[in-house]
C-alpha cells in the first residue's frame, strides 16, 4: 500500500514539472472571417457551406476539431464595413492563422503582418496588393486565388450563345468589387451589345436594379461575384425570375437557389482546398514561399427547371459542354 502512495506522489510530481507540459500537444486556433453572419461560420459542423467545406479538408488531413484545433469565427452579417473590427478582434486572440473570404483581405491586411492569412477565393491578388506575385507572394498573405475579373468575356460568350437575341445585357457590379470593365465592354460591342452597369451599394439596391434594367428592356443579366448579392442569392434568382430575365451567374450557389446559369471554379472546392495551406502553415511553413494556386479547372452548371419556368429552350450546345444540369 505505501508502494502505490510512492508511484502517485512521484506520477503527479512528473506531472506538475514545466517540461512535462511544454510536451503536451498544442490545440491551434484557426481564424475564419466571411460576410455570412458568424454563427453561421463557427464550430465543427458550420452551416456555411464554403465554411463546412473547409472543416472537411481539415478532417482529410487527420484534424480533429476541439482534439488537434479549434476556431474562432468572426462573421460581418452582410455589412462589410465591420471587418476592420472583426479583423482586430481575430488580431487581438493571435490566432495561429487566418483563413478569409476575399472580400475580408483589405481588412486583414490592415490588421496585421505577422498572423498568416490564407485567401480563400480572392479575385486577382495581385494587382489587389495583398501579394507580389502568384510564385512568391512575399509577406503574410497566400493561398487561393479566384477565376473572376479574367472571366467577364467568357461569361459574356456564355450569355450571347444562352440569349443570341439580346441587345442590352444588365451587368450588377457592387461598388469596390473587381471588374474588368474595358474587357466587359470590348467582349460586349464584338457580339454587338450594349453593357448596362448597375451598381450594388447595399442590399436594398437590388430590387431597383432589376426595375432599372427591366425599363431600359436588358434582354439579360450577368452577375459577377459580389459578396452583398451571394448572400442574398436567393433572392436575386427569384428576382430574376420575376422579371423574366435570363441571367448568367459567376457562382454556383446562385444557381442551386433557383439561378439559370453559372460558370467558374468550384467555390466549395477551393475553401476545403485551403485546409491545405493551413496545415502547411500550421506544420511550419511560411506564407511567404507557398505559391498561390489558381483555378484549373471551371464548371457550368445549368439549371433547366428555371429555364422552363423562363420558358427558355437551352442550346444542346449549351446542355453538352454542362457539367451538371439541375432538373
Amino acid at each position: 500500500m505505501r508502494r502505490r502512495t510512492v508511484v502517485g506522489a512521484g506520477a503527479l510530481w512528473f506531472a506538475s514539472r514545466p517540461g512535462h507540459a511544454r510536451a503536451e500537444r498544442k490545440v491551434y486556433r484557426v481564424g475564419i472571417i466571411g460576410y455570412r453572419a458568424t454563427a453561421e461560420l463557427a464550430g465543427p459542423e458550420p452551416r456555411s457551406p464554403q465554411t463546412a467545406a473547409f472543416m472537411r479538408g481539415m478532417r482529410e488531413r487527420g484534424y480533429v476539431y476541439g482534439e488537434h484545433f479549434v476556431t474562432e469565427a468572426r462573421g460581418a452579417d452582410g455589412k462589410p464595413e465591420r471587418f476592420p473590427s472583426l479583423a482586430a478582434e481575430l488580431v487581438s486572440l493571435q490566432v495561429d492563422v487566418i483563413v478569409a473570404a476575399g472580400n475580408a483581405l483589405p481588412a486583414l491586411r490592415q490588421a496585421t503582418s505577422t498572423i498568416p492569412i490564407v485567401m480563400a477565393a480572392a479575385p486577382d491578388p495581385v494587382s489587389s496588393g495583398y501579394i507580389h506575385s502568384l510564385g512568391r507572394p512575399g509577406g503574410n498573405i497566400t493561398g487561393l486565388s479566384f477565376g473572376g475579373v479574367e472571366l467577364a468575356g467568357k461569361h459574356l460568350e456564355l450569355l450571347k450563345e444562352l440569349v443570341p437575341g439580346a441587345t442590352t445585357v444588365a451587368v450588377f457590379r457592387e461598388r469596390g468589387e473587381p471588374l474588368d470593365q474595358q474587357a466587359a465592354e470590348a467582349a460586349a460591342r464584338a457580339r454587338g451589345w450594349k453593357l448596362l452597369l448597375l451598381e450594388i451599394r447595399e442590399a436594398g439596391d437590388i430590387e431597383a436594379a432589376f426595375k432599372a434594367a427591366t425599363q431600359a428592356r436588358a434582354g439579360a443579366i450577368y452577375v459577377p461575384a459580389s459578396p452583398i448579392l451571394f448572400v442574398q442569392a436567393r433572392r436575386v434568382a427569384e428576382l430574376a425570375a420575376k422579371h423574366r430575365l435570363p441571367a448568367l451567374y459567376e457562382l454556383r450557389p446562385y444557381v442551386e437557389a433557383g439561378g439559370l446559369m453559372s460558370y467558374n471554379a468550384d467555390l466549395n472546392d477551393i475553401w476545403r482546398h485551403a485546409a491545405t495551406y493551413v496545415d502547411k502553415i500550421l506544420k511550419g511553413a511560411k506564407p511567404a514561399d507557398l505559391p498561390v494556386e489558381q483555378p484549373t479547372r471551371f464548371e457550368l452548371v445549368i439549371n433547366l427547371k428555371t429555364a422552363k419556368a423562363l420558358g427558355l429552350a437551352i442550346p444542346q450546345s449549351l446542355l453538352l459542354r454542362a457539367d451538371e444540369v439541375i432538373q
